[in-house]
């Protein structure tokens, strides 16, 4: 089998209201690359990829040149065709070209899934019973209580409560934005409205040092978190957070932000994390993704990826290592959740309850594709 045809789209949602920020960035509504692959077998699959930078550095790569790595090459043979892609990073064509070390990570993750999904059909087999088939529902949790411009604490009372008559048993808010004082109250309401049956997650997305880190899980223990997720800043962060696990009784995850699988796999090497969070649509696709899951599995850690919660169900669903997914049912939020799909997973009461088409099992929206996408390519 030989891929024929790439196309590719850029899939954007501009942020025409209030923004949505963490501790300090904001969070783009959509920014991400569809790749779609056609083969001469006739079988097609897509594939995404999230940037949370500029993408206009992946779409130079596709409009010089890119795609002639990609055609022509086996579908199956996905560890081949990731290495083609992966081996770019440190060669003297991607730097003739312009192609940058993570644009070209995001492109090798989305042509990967496109890959895996083309193998899933032609198995005639859904991912996650290629990847173990351990189990075919699995946990799902909303993130929540982002920074906006003038949001109090009733418009947070509101959004939660709103989420919680969705159904929803696991809540992740955001932190590290405000004042420690602020951010604790912010979660003790959450707390107070999600009741003691449902399950809180705090994110600090890498804002606080360690020193405000050790004091805000101090804080927190009362309110029983099931997770702190990137607790401190960037520079010093496997350090840091090895060191604040020596603090706290509150298990520490991490991993979204990490551009290779060996930058997770240092993660669990130090013994710095008990949740590892990578994104196969950041990070190396499933073929990266399958290797993580096996590393977390040996080594007692529980796999929670970010972002995307149809594509990681697969993984997630796979492994006994597989912990939750992560969802964002606020169209505000993330309108490609609610829109891109025809046919998305269903999610009630806290539970992912995986397709059984084979592949990725979820049909693209064109009309969603044409709605937020520009083709590139």
């Amino acid at each position: 089998m030989k891929i024929t045809n790439v196309e590719v789209h850029i899939l954007q949602a501009p942020d025409t209201g209030r923004p949505h920020w963490v501790s300090h960035f904001i969070v783009p509504r959509a920014n991400e690359i569809l790749v779609k692959l056609r083969t001469d077998s006739g079988i097609e699959g897509f594939g995404v990829a999230t940037s949370y930078t500029p993408i206009e550095a992946a779409v130079h790569c596709f409009k010089t040149g890119i795609s002639d790595q990609i055609m022509g090459a086996d579908p199956l043979a996905t560890e081949k065709l990731f290495q083609t892609l992966f081996n770019l990073t440190h060669s003297r064509l991607a730097h003739e070209k312009g192609w940058g070390k993570e644009a070209l990570m995001r492109i090798a993750a989305a042509v990967d899934i496109a890959c895996w999904d083309i193998l899933g059909k032609h198995a005639n087999l859904p991912l996650y019973k290629l990847f173990g088939g351990f189990r075919d529902s699995i946990p799902c949790y909303v993130t929540c209580a982002y920074y906006r411009e003038g949001k109090d604490l009733l418009e947070l009372r509101d959004e939660i409560q709103m989420l919680k008559e969705q159904g929803h048993r696991g809540f992740k808010g955001k932190v590290g934005g405000v004042s420690l004082a602020e951010d604790i109250e912010r979660m003790a309401l959450i707390r107070e409205i999600i009741g003691d049956d449902c399950d809180l997650m705090v994110d600090v997305n890498r804002g606080w040092d360690l020193r405000t880190a050790i004091e805000g899980a101090k804080l927190l223990e009362p309110l029983r978190p099931r997770w702190l997720e990137e607790p401190v800043r960037w520079a010093d962060d496997r350090r840091e957070l090895k060191l604040l696990s020596q603090k706290t009784s509150i298990p520490l995850s991490a991993g979204e932000s990490e551009l290779t699988s060996w930058g997770c796999r240092s993660l669990i090497d130090e013994q710095s994390i008990d949740i590892l969070q990578f994104d196969c649509t950041m990070t190396g696709g499933f073929t990266e993704g399958r290797k993580l899951s096996a590393l977390c599995e040996l080594n007692h850690v529980q796999v929670a990826p970010h972002h995307d919660c149809f594509i990681h169900a697969h993984i997630v669903a796979g492994s006994p290592a597989g912990c939750i997914v992560e969802s964002f049912t606020d169209p505000e939020r993330d309108p490609l959740q609610a829109e891109l799909y025809e046919n998305p997973p269903a999610i009630k009461e806290g539970v992912l309850t995986l397709n059984e088409e084979p592949g990725l099992g979820l049909r693209l929206s064109e009309e969603a594709v044409a709605k937020f996408g520009t083709r590139v390519l």
